[in-house]
């Protein structure tokens, strides 16, 4: 192999692999669509936790910072990519905050406002007290990767309950195979060549992605029993209250 053309195959692959990542990271952000559609024809959130959103949010947000030019600079496709998925995320979270009771609204309500005060005052000192882009790059960068794992780890309390119920009902499919070809993209894109920051956060995201798509290989039946026969249950119900309001109606 020549090897003066293995710099450029190693690039060319890099590129390949942000693109991928960039694409793969709109599928995550919006992959809880379905979700949040169902949430909407039914005026409300059940059992569906808002943390992965919460987290994601602050991600995004972190991340947005990170990739300004003040911060990155020629971070133009890394700029893009965050602002889109926090405009999406911030998007759900008001959709779950309408749809919640009273206090689940508070909660998430409170801690919206305390992402943004974090991210401001992030901000603040960034700018006012690092006066290079190469030690504003390394704070948030560093600040960045805590929040990715905290993003790809947010599933933990819905593994949990996935595990109590043996039901994989609101761990939504589309999020949980997002939430491991996403980190995988990035992590082959930080091997090429080798970014410690990217890989370990990213690498840590696609175990913790493919633990939820093993749970959900794992309970994907058992789901289906329990949602069939809450189906035969609630039939059988309208079918008894059908019946007594058809005895009780008076006679001509």
């Amino acid at each position: 192999m020549d090897q003066s053309m293995v710099p450029a195959k190693i690039e060319l692959a890099r590129n390949v692999a942000g693109v991928v990542g960039n694409i793969t990271a709109l599928f995550l952000y919006l992959s809880p669509a379905q979700t949040f559609i169902r949430i909407f024809k039914k005026r409300a959130v059940e059992h569906f936790s808002p943390t992965p959103y919460l987290v994601t949010l602050m991600n995004q947000m972190v991340w947005t910072l990170f990739a300004t030019p003040w911060v990155h600079p020629n971070s133009t496709l890394l700029l893009t990519v965050n602002v889109t998925g926090g405009v999406i995320l911030l998007f759900f979270v008001i959709l779950f905050f309408i749809y919640s009771d009273r206090k689940k609204r508070l909660k998430v309500g409170l801690v919206v406002l305390l992402e943004f005060i974090l991210v401001a005052v992030l901000t603040l000192v960034v700018l006012t007290r690092l006066h290079s882009t190469r030690h504003r790059s390394l704070a948030v960068g560093i600040i960045g990767n805590v929040t990715i794992i905290m993003m790809y780890a947010s599933p933990f309390s819905v593994m949990k309950r996935v595990m109590t119920t043996k039901s994989v009902e609101y761990m939504p499919f589309y999020l949980s195979l997002a939430s491991f070809v996403c980190p995988f993209a990035w992590t082959c894109y930080g091997l090429l060549p080798f970014d410690p920051f990217v890989c370990f956060s990213n690498g840590s995201g696609t175990l913790l992605g493919l633990g939820q798509l093993i749970l959900y290989a794992i309970y994907y039946k058992s789901t289906k029993r329990q949602m069939e026969a809450r189906q035969t249950v609630e039939g059988e119900s309208r079918a008894e209250l059908g019946g007594g309001q058809k005895r009780a109606s008076p006679q001509p």
